[in-house]
């Protein structure tokens, strides 16, 4: 045996198992893909692709054939769509809300001084927003049904489009309430443990707003699919011109600044709600029948006793209440107060109110719409029975 160096060895080696390797390879011709005359020889016409034709379809022959698709006739159903336009001024405005011009995330949060104030102030404040949340955190919710309602009916794209837009802007209002209470009375309004008497009354007032606010979202699941858009939309505007009246009121006498912000902002959301409300009832409001402006006034009557929760004072035809609540608020609301958050007072309240409404009439009023006597903020006007059962606040 000649001795070698194993270098060489393993060289020699690999050279021989590579030369094997390639001796035992077989060479494969690359696949040939078959003509389609060459598949209808061997297998007939009927197994090609569908995307395979011998020549296209002649519309007149597939017209003669065609079926008629069923009626869809489901009372609401969202199909099918259309994208007409009957209110321009509408769209102008659903462009013009695009872009809200303000975030709550952005809002100067951590300017807000909370070791500053006595925990019975924090309550205040944050019992406040849980008010507030009764009407704004629903917001998102009574305004996303009713954009969906909007599509049921078949209303024109600028009207599902304004309600899409509201809905977006009430979510944000929805947020404020909740990283005001969060910081205030972190896991409140409901989850947190209170450590003074006026807190712990104030988280049984907020049960007792919630109890209410339960109710009312019962009825207005109920009530807004049997309601005409322009009775809606009448209901709606009670309430954004009470709610821009609030909004404007509370910016105004507050000194705390990421509240100011946030008042201002919302406010000028709900001054475009209104811009909504009030163009579509121009076109709507002389086409009513009867029966339905007695139903608007019955409305405004109900939306009164409901927003007068926040705006005024809670009245009984509605708000199921304890004998404990109203006395409670007081004092909540002067403690609020104490560290310049703006609550007004109660004769405060009923002006601003008493505004609101006087300035709601005239716009209703000319198209023979009989507006409700509120004797609670001195106002004349027709006497309407509040039946909770057949009338339900809107807003």
């Amino acid at each position: 045996m000649i001795d070698r160096p194993v270098g060489q060895l393993m060289k020699s080696h690999g050279m021989q198992a590579m030369k094997k390797s390639q001796s035992q390879a077989r060479v494969i011709d690359p696949p040939t893909i078959p003509s389609p005359e060459d598949v209808h020889k061997k297998f007939g016409k009927h197994i090609l692709p569908p995307n395979v034709l011998d020549k296209m379809p002649d519309p007149e022959e597939l017209i003669l054939r065609s079926e008629i698709a069923p009626i869809i006739t489901d009372r609401l159903n969202l199909f099918p769509f259309d994208w007409r336009v009957e209110t321009p001024r509408l769209m102008q405005i659903y462009e013009d809300s695009r872009n809200p011009g303000w975030s709550p995330s952005k809002l100067p949060w951590e300017t807000l001084d909370v070791e500053s104030m006595t925990l019975d102030q924090r309550y205040a404040i944050s019992y406040w927003f849980a008010l507030l949340s009764v009407f704004d955190a629903s917001g998102p919710a009574v305004f996303a049904r009713a954009m969906i309602h909007a599509y049921e009916t078949h209303e024109e794209d600028a009207i599902r489009k304004c309600f899409f837009s509201v809905a977006r802007d009430e979510m944000n209002h929805e947020e404020v309430c909740g990283r005001a209470i969060t910081l205030l009375t972190p896991n409140g309004p409901l989850n947190h443990d209170p450590q003074t008497t006026l807190g712990k009354l104030a988280r049984n007032n907020i049960q007792w707003l919630y109890h209410n606010g339960a109710r009312y979202w019962n009825g207005y699941k109920k009530a807004v699919e049997h309601y005409p858009m322009a009775i809606l939309f009448s209901s709606f505007l009670f309430g954004e011109v009470a709610s821009s009246t609030l909004f404007h009121s509370m910016y105004e006498s507050t000194s705390i600044p990421v509240f100011k912000e946030a008042f201002k902002n919302i406010g000028r959301d709900e001054g475009r709600h209104l811009s909504f409300c009030l163009a579509l009832l121009k076109e709507m409001m002389p086409k009513l029948s009867e029966e339905e402006k007695d139903t608007i006034t019955k409305q405004f009557r109900a939306g009164f006793i409901f927003l007068s929760g926040i705006l005024f004072e809670p009245p009984a035809e509605f708000w199921d209440l304890p004998a404990t609540f109203i006395p409670t608020q007081r004092l909540l609301e002067e403690k609020a107060r104490e560290v310049g958050f703006g609550v007004l007072s109660l004769e405060q309240r009923k002006a601003n109110w008493r505004t609101a409404v006087v300035r709601l009439k005239t716009i209703v009023e000319p198209h023979g719409i009989k507006f409700p006597a509120l004797p609670e903020i001195d106002v004349d006007g027709e006497s309407v029975d509040f039946d909770i059962d057949k009338i339900i606040p809107i807003f």
